[in-house]
């Protein structure tokens, strides 16, 4: 996946107006998309907590600093990757960021080419959680087209796969093998599955 995904944006968020501007310029020019903001209130205002991509957040900003936007993240259930920079911050504050689930904590003034690596770092693990969600929602499409007998059956299956057999559950459910014959057919096809293994699979997701 190149650069300039337009899925994934590195947001940059320091109150330094010549260091916004430099990261700017030098991230646009490798062919990332950047967002910029002079402070932790403008970036929650136009974030809305599901964009994709990373955060090079500034510890030392009035009012809200990194670390208080961090946290503020974190309680909110926001999982973008944050790598800190910092011209203030001493051992406390970046241990407390790490514990934070931040990816680094950068010195200024810092080389382009460590916050490069720290922000193709950060993006791999935004990527794999986009996977993860896009996988997640086809998962609920599939079983969403299951009827309520389905469902039940699928929920054996999966709680018991070494008795899948359509006696086995025809006996659980006090139905008839054939009736559970038809039932399978139909949620390997809803499914889009060809096997019970296939199915399991599915389910665990």
């Amino acid at each position: 996946m190149s650069l300039s995904d337009p899925r994934l944006t590195v947001f940059v968020v320091d109150d330094d107006e010549g260091i916004r501007a430099s990261l700017g310029r030098a991230l646009t020019k490798r062919g990332y998309t950047v967002e910029t903001h002079a402070t932790a209130q403008s970036f929650l205002a136009g974030y809305d907590g599901g964009a994709a991509g990373c955060l090079v957040l500034d510890y030392g900003m009035p009012d809200m600093n990194g670390l208080d936007l961090q946290s503020h993240l974190n309680a909110t259930g926001a999982t973008i990757p944050i790598i800190f920079i910092t011209g203030h911050g001493g051992v406390p504050q970046s241990v407390q960021a790490i514990k934070g689930g931040a990816i680094d904590f950068l010195e200024k003034p810092f080389r382009h080419a460590d916050l490069i690596e720290r922000i193709e770092t950060a993006l791999a693990i935004a990527r794999e959680a986009m996977t993860r969600a896009a996988r997640g929602q086809e998962q609920r499409v599939r079983f969403g087209r299951l009827t309520a007998r389905e469902l039940e059956i699928v929920e054996r299956m999966v709680a018991e796969p070494a008795a899948t057999s359509s006696k086995e559950i025809a006996a659980w459910l006090g139905i008839s093998p054939r009736t559970v014959d038809h039932h399978r057919a139909r949620i390997l096809e809803k499914l889009q599955v060809r096997s019970v293994a296939e199915l399991i699979a599915l389910a665990k997701g």
